[in-house]
């Protein structure tokens, strides 16, 4: 059975039965009592949860107590990255799926993050937060529109806060850029460009041993994000992975705190690359059954974005084609405009500001504008950040969370910006579709974005 089938089968029954998962304690979760230490239950220990043990190993404010995954192999390798920092072994919890259940139950776990397939994030959260655990929740997109409100309704009935880990919104240039736009450099904005723009053929098939450029196998003959995630590509068509690109310009653009998105349209290519690359590899070739199969999502999908304040975004879904990793980032206002051309950093971009560069019509160097403006954050944090995860933008998200959870004060990234981000894919499934028509963007806030003020990475503090 397919993981997007176990998932619809266990939703309905999660957000049914979460009360017994200890609803009683769950409105005391989040408090403005200060902890001295944050007790961090993993839920799903691939990969990219070893990336956050590996900074929380490293923090003495954090305390690993407990991990969740159904996995030997993933659940061995996260407990050797704690053991690695001289961290005492979590208790473990891998008997199946669902038993993560019973880490939720544990009295050492104030919070957890959640590093599962897609597919399980909404049901995890919203258990965690029935149970009165705060969840940060790593990235993707919904399969369902109804998870986004199940995640705000329950954030909001149990008063349980939950953290969005998008790391993107930290990447050092990009944050240099958020730094001028709240001094002004770009005007009044007015279109904002992103995506996920990256050749994952190597990531979405393995041969089962090795997780990168091994084979062509998925599912259950594959290992790591290849068991899970290309399955989404073979059965949907829509902007999958919405939240990198997004993200960071719908912080630019206050989204949820003064401005919001209203609708959208998606259009998006035929399918070809997946189909080739199985055709082409040594391990596949025309005659090999995944050869045969007919992979659902476009290779490239372009979705429209309408904010009410009047700005537009543009985001671009790209992971079936050759192509080095590029975000593909675009911030236009009345004043200038900002584009990055690679994978981060002060030198790959153009930049141009109209009055400053006395109307010349030609770019000038980033790297002077980054490093001049870069964000406070960065300059505190910057060698510490070393090291860590995505050039560092995974200390800086993990930090965040960290010390909202100890000094009990909101999230940067909340629940509404969680459920906004995440309403993208299924929206813009429907979008295509329909033929591209325009899908409402609901208010995950209930007009409460009006008053809301924009509170991400103002000072140096988180």
């Amino acid at each position: 059975m397919s993981h997007l089938v176990n998932r619809r089968n266990f939703l309905k029954t999660s957000v049914l039965t979460g009360a017994a998962l200890g609803f009683q304690d769950s409105i005391q979760a989040f408090s403005t009592t200060k902890k001295e230490v944050v007790r961090i239950g993993i839920i799903g220990a691939g990969f990219r949860s070893q990336e956050h043990i590996g900074n929380f190993c490293q923090r003495p404010d954090v305390q690993i107590t407990a991990i969740a995954d159904p996995q030997e192999r993933s659940i061995k390798d996260a407990v050797a990255e704690i053991v690695k920092y001289n961290r005492p072994e979590p208790a473990i919890y891998k008997n199946g799926p669902l038993d993560y259940k019973n880490l939720l139950k544990r009295e050492d776990v104030d919070a957890v993050v959640i590093c599962s397939p897609w597919e399980w994030h909404s049901i995890q959260a919203i258990d965690a937060m029935n149970a009165g655990k705060i969840p940060g929740v790593e990235v993707c997109g919904a399969v369902k529109l109804q998870e986004c409100w199940d995640v705000v309704n329950t954030s909001e009935r149990t008063k349980v806060p939950l953290m969005m880990l998008e790391n993107v919104c930290y990447r050092r240039d990009v944050m240099a850029v958020l730094n001028m736009v709240r001094k002004g450099f770009f005007g009044e904005l007015l279109h904002a460009q992103g995506g996920y723009e990256h050749d994952l053929r190597g990531v979405l098939f393995n041969d089962g041993i090795t997780a990168y450029n091994s084979g062509v196998e998925f599912g259950k003959n594959a290992y790591s994000e290849a068991q899970w995630r290309t399955e989404h590509n073979l059965k949907r068509n829509g902007e999958l992975y919405p939240t990198h690109g997004l993200g960071p310009v719908a912080v630019m653009m206050d989204i949820n705190r003064g401005n919001r998105m209203t609708k959208l349209s998606s259009i998006a290519s035929k399918s070809k690359g997946l189909h080739k690359y199985i055709v082409e590899h040594p391990k596949g070739g025309p005659n090999h059954p995944n050869a045969k199969l007919n992979f659902k999502c476009g290779d490239i999908v372009n979705t429209q974005i309408q904010c009410s304040n009047g700005e537009s975004i543009l985001l671009t879904h790209d992971v079936s084609s050759p192509r080095p990793y590029n975000l593909g980032f675009r911030v236009q206002g009345t004043e200038g405009l900002w584009q990055d051309y690679g994978a981060g950093g002060k030198t790959q971009g153009f930049i141009y500001f109209e009055k400053e560069m006395k109307h010349s019509h030609k770019w000038d160097n980033t790297e002077k504008w980054l490093t001049e403006h870069d964000h406070p954050l960065w300059q505190k944090y910057g060698a510490a950040a070393e090291g860590a995860g995505h050039g560092g933008m995974d200390f800086f998200v993990d930090h965040a969370f960290i010390e909202c959870v100890k000094r009990g004060t909101e999230f940067p990234l909340d629940v509404y910006d969680y459920a906004s981000w995440y309403s993208i894919t299924p929206l813009s499934e429907k979008s295509i579709a329909e033929g591209g028509q325009i899908q409402l963007i609901p208010d995950f806030t209930r007009g409460k974005f009006k008053t809301r003020k924009p509170i991400f990475a103002f000072g140096d503090d988180y």
